[in-house]
Parts: structure tokens; sequence; C-alpha cells
């Protein structure tokens, strides 16, 4: 298990030292640079504040965040009510065989 080392992510032109394991070092970056894209978007809507800034995007990432575990679950869904159907057409198969 790799300790903790300290990486640096720019959001809104501020540099943050962020701790995270080695390993998780390019995500820790692709959701740094997620954030600072939703939060320039939301700048440039013409809200003010960083605060006010922060709180929209992290509105807007949990929002993404929620529809897509939604839709992992309607697949998954929809993903077992095929397996029910094929289970069923392998019971009926095979109470033909042994018929």
């Amino acid at each position: 298990m790799d300790s903790p080392s300290t990486t640096t992510v720019n959001i809104l032109n501020k540099e943050y030292l962020v701790s995270c394991p080695k390993q998780e070092e390019a995500n820790l970056h692709q959701a740094a640079q997620h954030l600072n894209e939703q939060m320039k978007q939301i700048r440039a809507g013409g809200v003010i504040g960083t605060e006010r800034i922060a709180v929209m995007a992290a509105l807007n990432i949990s929002y993404e965040l929620l529809q897509s575990k939604q839709q992992s679950l309607t697949d998954n869904s929809d993903a077992q009510e095929q397996i029910k159907q094929m289970l069923g057409k392998l019971d009926q198969a095979l109470m033909a065989i042994e018929s």
C-alpha cells in the first residue's frame, strides 16, 4: 500500500496542495480538471463569488453522479430481466429434452 504523496492541482487559477496515494494522482488531476471546467462555465454564466461557484459546481457534479447511478441501476435491471428470460427459455428447452 502506497503512502500518500502531495500533488498540486489548479482550480480557477489557484493552486491547491492535495494529499493522495501516488497511484491515484492521475485520477485526482482528472477530477480537478473536471471541477475547474465546471467552475469556469458557472463563472462565465455570471455567478459571482468563489464559494457560490464551488457550491453550484458541486451541485452539478452531484446531479451528474446521481443520473449516472440511476442509469446504471436501470441498465442492471434490464440485464437481470434478460437473464431471467434466457433462464426461462433454457428451463423450457431442458424440460422438452427430458420429456
